[in-house]
């Protein structure tokens, strides 16, 4: 047998190619399916099967391209309903890879028809888990996401999710290896850990949520409390994973096109597209095309892509490091963003050499913010951050206006002064710089090295620490 979890950081997202005796099973692809493909290929083996253990909310699934490309049907646990063909399994239903046996586990409570997959070896002992969002590492999917769909409450879905805890899964031996969906940075979850996989037997004991003590009223207090709203994109990624979607490789064709910056500039006044900079907030600050957003590629890129950017059919014209064009049009089509039209042919340098327009924006070090306030206590400082982060611990003087509510935030946000802002350690303090820097907003300077910079001087009065309930 050969096991491998495929994770990708970006969308702390875990996928699982699973192989024995020429026939392989793949859980939860990514939008982008070669790898998978190509991975069965050198093993001389055939894609059986393509199981998703349920709608994903986060992320478009690459099922529907593995399928057509590999003849694999999709399988489903009970009362999915897609639009498209796919097989609907029935609890306790059984599938045969090779020597292997995947059993299936309907697990209701994260979505309705939220299922894991539980492998068992050629002897018919229980070896790992494939719990999706179901149960992640050090915590439970959150049950508010599917509200609507179900025609539920999330303390019913929690209900629902504190059955098929107990009765499902933590019924089984002790020394099953827990496969989740998702790791911390998520936010299919409130509170997971940075690992990847545990043993069932040690999550019983550390996870919150497998307390065996804990009654149904005090489970769904627990993992209802410190829940956030979801991130626009989410519903509309269900719709996409339940109805379908273009190839990845029509994604890609239509995103790479090279432009000029004369093409680039006609382009961007002619259909209204967002002009998305993936460069690193330091090398954007210092000159980038007027009306640029800027979200790295190197950080969270596809989750604030979702969170930020409220229609995943915006189109959308790239600046990027050369050669991460292909790149960054994958990543967004992870969470749906397809409608990419083009890049800017030899970045930024090309754009400068042509004579266009360029904007900057100010940045300052912890250092120099010190000296500033020192002078004038009074200076107007943001922390953006999320509220949790916000609350557990902060600058004593700076007032929180949170990224991921930045339409609210920017409100509380005066133009007739110099504003300082800062995040954690520079990455989403530039994305809101440069959202307001579209917006007209001209007095805001971020400060590079965050919070993380800030604490690490001495040169701040901090509040007490307060352990966060939530990592949203």
């Amino acid at each position: 047998m050969k096991l491998e979890q495929i994770y990708t950081g970006c969308l702390a997202q875990g996928a699982y190619y699973i192989e024995s005796e020429g026939e392989a099973v793949v859980i939860d692809p990514l939008r982008e399916v070669n790898a998978y493909l190509d991975r069965a290929s050198r093993d001389s083996a055939r894609i059986k099967y393509v199981f998703e253990t349920h709608f994903h909310a986060d992320f478009v699934s690459g099922h529907l391209d593995l399928s057509k490309k590999s003849g694999a049907p999709i399988v489903y646990g009970p009362m999915a309903n897609p639009t498209f063909d796919a097989y609907i399994a029935k609890d306790g239903e059984e599938f045969k890879v090779g020597k292997l046996t995947f059993r299936v586990l309907h697990t209701p409570g994260h979505t309705m028809e939220s299922t894991c997959y539980l492998l068992l070896d050629e002897n018919g002992a229980e070896q790992a888990l494939f719990s999706g969002d179901t149960l992640f590492i050090g915590d439970v999917g959150r049950p508010d996401l599917a509200q609507k769909a179900a025609n539920l409450t999330q303390d019913q879905l929690a209900g629902y999710l504190f059955d098929s805890l107990r009765n499902k899964v933590m019924t089984l031996p002790d020394d099953v290896t827990v496969y989740p969906a998702h790791g911390a940075g998520s936010a299919c979850g409130k509170n997971m850990s940075k690992e990847t996989f545990d043993s069932l037997g040690h999550q019983k004991a550390v996870n919150y949520a497998l307390r065996a003590d804990m009654t149904r009223e005090e489970f769904i207090k627990e993992v209802t409390t410190g829940l956030m709203p979801p991130p626009a994109y989410f519903p509309l990624n269900v719709a996409l994973n339940k109805h379908g979607y273009d190839s990845i490789d029509t994604v890609l064709e239509r995103g790479t096109r090279a432009l000029s910056p004369r093409a680039f500039e006609a382009a961007a006044n002619e259909t209204g597209a967002l002009i998305l900079d993936t460069r690193n907030a330091e090398t954007f600050s210092k000159g980038f095309v007027p009306n640029s957003i800027n979200i790295g590629i190197d950080g969270s890129f596809a989750p604030w892509v979702g969170a930020l950017i409220p229609d995943i059919k915006q189109e959308i014209l790239l600046v990027t490091d050369p050669g991460r064009e292909q790149e960054t049009v994958t990543r967004l089509a992870r969470v749906g963003y397809d409608y990419c039209l083009g890049y800017l042919e030899g970045g930024m340098e090309a754009w400068k050499a042509a004579g266009m327009e360029t904007d900057q924006i100010q940045r300052v070090s912890v250092s120099e913010l010190a000296e500033i306030v020192a002078k004038e206590p009074e200076t107007t400082v943001f922390d953006v951050r999320k509220g949790s982060e916000y609350l557990s611990e902060h600058y004593s003087k700076a007032s929180s206006a949170p990224l991921d509510t930045v339409n609210e935030s920017m409100l509380e946000i005066p133009r007739d002064k110099t504003v300082y802002i800062h995040c954690a350690g520079g990455y989403r303090s530039m994305i809101f710089a440069s959202i307001l820097r579209a917006r007209g907003y001209d007095n805001l300077i971020d400060v590079r090295e965050g919070f993380k910079g800030l604490k690490d001087s001495g040169q701040f009065e901090l509040t007490d620490y307060v352990c966060p309930t939530t990592l949203l």
